[in-house]
């Protein structure tokens, strides 16, 4: 027999490795396939859902005086779960994390007043909505400037990076100025640093409940509700668990919880559609 040179019988044992390694991994993805390809089925078994959330963002997510996680989100995603018989399981960060950190499987689901856009729906499926919000222009009390969301062309807002309030002002002409809280957006606001700020209207409300002399006013509302639903990624296996979100959304909506859960906590039920 012909005796192979080094470097040849080197190259074969690489071949080999990498070919043993691609149909490792080849076997490896087609077990993970057919063992968890449907998300719900894994959720189910572990007992658990995972939600992401921001934890800062009253009344939606927030901690309450004695550090306990609470707000309408969270209350509603605990509700959620207990229908799909598991735990809910809240992962707390900055609302740009959110989405990337669901989109490499860190979490199943977010929750947090996620607002549906067309660039969105592109990207994520969604819930159907669990509830219907209008946006608020809110600018200082002694702003005579700003009447309008046209008004914002050529001024300087705060909100969070990726917000639907922070694309929402750019379209407008705005220069947005990135923060991570209402609070902090609304501190900006009333020291002059930027000239107004977009939000949830039942957020502000929440804020001005809270902060009753806060010189800060509504000066316009969009015209219609924006639907508020839960992203999840856009792919065959999640399929079935946002069926099974639909079912409890609409077993919640059908029971009054979300009626209770939205009294609660924004003093009116934004969970119907009709808002008047």
């Amino acid at each position: 027999m012909k005796k192979l040179s080094t470097q040849t019988a080197k190259t074969l044992a690489c071949l080999g490795l990498s070919g043993a390694l691609f149909l490792g991994a080849a076997s490896a993805a087609a077990a993970d396939e057919e063992a968890g390809g449907d998300l719900l089925s894994q959720i189910q078994e572990k007992g658990s859902i995972t939600f992401a959330m921001e934890g800062q963002w009253a009344p939606w997510t927030y901690h309450d005086e004695d550090g306990e996680l609470v707000g309408y989100d969270t209350e509603v995603g605990k509700a959620i779960a207990e229908k799909l018989g598991v735990e809910a399981e809240f992962v707390e960060g900055e609302w740009d994390g959110l989405f990337a950190g669901m989109d490499i499987g860190r979490y199943d689901a977010v929750i947090n007043g996620v607002e549906i856009t067309d660039e969105r729906a592109e990207k994520y499926d969604f819930s159907t909505p669990y509830a219907y919000i209008r946006t608020a222009l809110v600018v200082a009390e002694s702003n005579e400037d700003i009447l309008s969301f046209e008004d914002l062309d050529g001024k300087k807002t705060s909100n969070s990076l990726g917000s639907t309030y922070a694309d929402m002002a750019a379209e407008y002409g705005a220069d947005v100025q990135n923060v991570d809280t209402l609070a902090e957006t609304i501190d900006m606001v009333l020291s002059g640093r930027v000239d107004a700020t977009l939000n949830a209207e039942v957020s502000f409300y929440d804020y001005l409940a809270e902060h009753p002399d806060a010189p800060i006013k509504i000066v316009a509302l969009t015209e219609d509700a924006s639907e508020v639903a839960i992203p999840l990624r856009k792919e065959e296996a999640t399929g079935t668990l946002r069926e099974a979100i639909d079912t409890a959304i609409a077993e919640l909506s059908e029971d009054g919880t979300l009626t209770e859960l939205s009294e609660k906590y924004f003093g009116s039920d934004i969970s119907q559609q009709d808002l008047d």
